[in-house]
Parts: C-alpha cells; sequence; structure tokens
C-alpha cells in the first residue's frame, strides 16, 4: 500500500456495507489519514469503532466533504444522485456503491479484477457494479480472455443481506417464528417498498428488485446491461434469473456459458485457477465445490461444479459464489480506492 495518507468519508457508515467498508479499510491497512463517518441525521451522534478507536457519524452535508480524498458511498442511489456531484465539486473522487451512476457512459464501472484500467478514466465518480454482477465477471473474465464467449445464462441463488441488516433480522425472526408454530412478520421480502411481501425462511422468492416492462427484474437487467459495459462488447447475450433464498450472506450463482471456441476442461480449469481473484473448488466426487457459509469472510470469488454441457460441445456449465458485502460491495469499492492512492 502506498504511504500517502487520505482523507476517507464513508457515507452510510452506519449501514450493514459502510460497516463492512470500515472494516476492511482497517484490515487492509487503508493509509486513512482521516475518517469521515456519514450518514442521516437519524444516525448522526452515533459511533462507530477504527482502529480501536470510537469515532462520531456525522450528517451528510454538501461541507461534510470539504477536504475529504476519497468518498465512498454506500446509502441508497437518491443520496448518492444528491451528495456525489458535492463531493466531487469539494475535490473527492466518489466511488458509488449504488444504481445511480453504473449505466452514465461518463462513469466507469470498475471491477478491479476485470477492468482496472478504467479507473483512471473517471471524472470524479467511480460505480461499483451490482454484487450478483462482480462475482459473474471475476469468474468470467479469464474464459473471455482465452477463449471469448456468446452466450451467458445465469440464475441467482441471492442471501437476503443483498437487501440489508433489516432482511437478515426478518429471516432470522421468520425462522425463529415459523420453528415455534407461530405466523412470522412479513415486512421487508421481496421488496420494502412494494405492496406485497412474502416470508424468505424456509422459501425462494424469484423477485429481487422491482419489475420492469419486459418482465425482468431491475436486478436482473442490471447483470444483463453491466456485464455489456464492463467488457464492452454489446454483442454478449446474457439473460439473468434472480432468486432470493434463505441464506444470510453470500450470493451464489449458476452459470451456463457459450464460449467462442472448442476448449479442453482442463485448460479452462488453469484459467481459472491463475485468475485474480478466484478460488477453484471443483471435485464433486470428493464433494469439493463452493458454499456460501464457506465464502462468507472472504474477498474471493469461489468456482466449482466445471463441467462440459451434455447438448452443445462449447458450452460450459459453472458454480459460483461469493460474500456479497465483501467482493460484491465493500472490498470491490476498497480495492478501487487503493488504486486511486
Amino acid at each position: 500500500m502506498p504511504s500517502r495518507e487520505v482523507t476517507v468519508a464513508v457515507l452510510g457508515a452506519s449501514g450493514a456495507v459502510g460497516q463492512q467498508i470500515l472494516r476492511n479499510l482497517e484490515e487492509r491497512n487503508f493509509p486513512v489519514k482521516e475518517l469521515r463517518p456519514l450518514a442521516s441525521a437519524r444516525s448522526a451522534g452515533n459511533t462507530v469503532k477504527f482502529r480501536g478507536e470510537d469515532v462520531t457519524i456525522r450528517e451528510a452535508t454538501p461541507e461534510a466533504f470539504e477536504g475529504v480524498d476519497i468518498a465512498l458511498f454506500s446509502a441508497g442511489g437518491g443520496v448518492s444522485e444528491k451528495f456525489a456531484p458535492e463531493a466531487v465539486k469539494r475535490g473527492a473522487v466518489v466511488v458509488d456503491n449504488t444504481n445511480a451512476f453504473r449505466m452514465d457512459p461518463e462513469v466507469p464501472l470498475v471491477v478491479p479484477e476485470v477492468n482496472r484500467d478504467e479507473i483512471d478514466n473517471h471524472k470524479g465518480i467511480i460505480a461499483n457494479p451490482n454484487c450478483s454482477t462482480i462475482q459473474m465477471v471475476v469468474a468470467l473474465k479469464p474464459l473471455y480472455e482465452r477463449f471469448g464467449f456468446d452466450r451467458v445464462i445465469v440464475s441467482t441463488y441471492q442471501a437476503v443481506s443483498g437487501s440489508g441488516a433489516k432482511a437478515m433480522e426478518e429471516l432470522t425472526e421468520q425462522s425463529r417464528s415459523l420453528l415455534e408454530g407461530t405466523e412470522p412478520k412479513k415486512e421487508i421480502m421481496p421488496v420494502g417498498k412494494l405492496e406485497k411481501h412474502y416470508p424468505i425462511a424456509f422459501n425462494a422468492i424469484p423477485q429481487c428488485d422491482v419489475a420492469e416492462d419486459n418482465g425482468f427484474t431491475l436486478e436482473e437487467m442490471k447483470m444483463v446491461r453491466e456485464t455489456k459495459k464492463i467488457f464492452r462488447d454489446d454483442a454478449i447475450g446474457v439473460t439473468a434469473t434472480c432468486v432470493r433464498v434463505p441464506v444470510l450472506r453470500g450470493h451464489s450463482e449458476s452459470l451456463y456459458v457459450e464460449l467462442g471456441k472448442d476448449f479442453d476442461l482442463e485448460e479452462v480449469r488453469q484459467a481459472l485457477r491463475e485468475a485474480e481473484g478466484i478460488v477453484l473448488q471443483d471435485d464433486i466426487a470428493s464433494q469439493v465445490y463452493p458454499m456460501p457459509l464457506d465464502a462468507a469472510g472472504h474477498d474471493d470469488v469461489f468456482v466449482g461444479r466445471v463441467r462440459r454441457d451434455t447438448v452443445n460441445p462449447r458450452g460450459l456449465n459453472l458454480w459460483v459464489v461469493s460474500d456479497n458485502l465483501l467482493k460484491g460491495a465493500a472490498t470491490n469499492a476498497v480495492q478501487i480506492a487503493e488504486h486511486l492512492v
């Protein structure tokens, strides 16, 4: 890590991703000269732990970004739209973890293992992709470089932490209620702001985020649009089905990829094994494969169940798992910040 110390603001410091960003900054020995945890007026005055000290959360205002070098945002799209331009105006570089700027052609959409060179093209704002997109493109990058591919079909099995700390609490409480034989409270899943809510405990809900006019959800279309932008390839065919499952932490994905040329399975495994940010766990005979319980707390993307399709000889099936709060959010943002310093 370079020795230049910087002033870092974390907007959304009281949320699940914000808390993880603080832990990442500390664990990765990021050169923080001054930390400014920011949140809404409701959370202002509370404290967060950083390097053994209590640091007071300040209310997010335009003036709070005076003197900030890097601002890590994770407080929702509307908040980012309001405060990112104010932070940039005051000299900060914003790494935004929301959907606010991802498809803006002026804003780089970055996964360092995939398109690190894009970081230097920023004009004050750099976007963190969607958590499901991040782990998928990390797994696809070595395949894209070596074989190319025409089509990707992905089904996700997403942890409730993708909807925040309250969703994690809801899963825990619903599980307890159902085991005790009482009616579970349903307030968040699948989308808090929608009229209908369903239990997530002992269930699977085929809706992550709101529906779009084409019958896909916003989460599914994020994966489509962001993948094309990250690889700078509009010809890639991507289709997604995103499902919420009763897992606290760690998204899983079933990937089907049609490669651009013939391949040897061992060559595929070697490409994955050598790729930055990937841990290959692929031995079905010994029951070795990625699982969210094992991935939780780790920064890597875990890949397994590597197998040729039984119909299309250029079809490849993969199972991809990653901690959605780490590589899917906080770690990716801090990696971008590390490049900036």
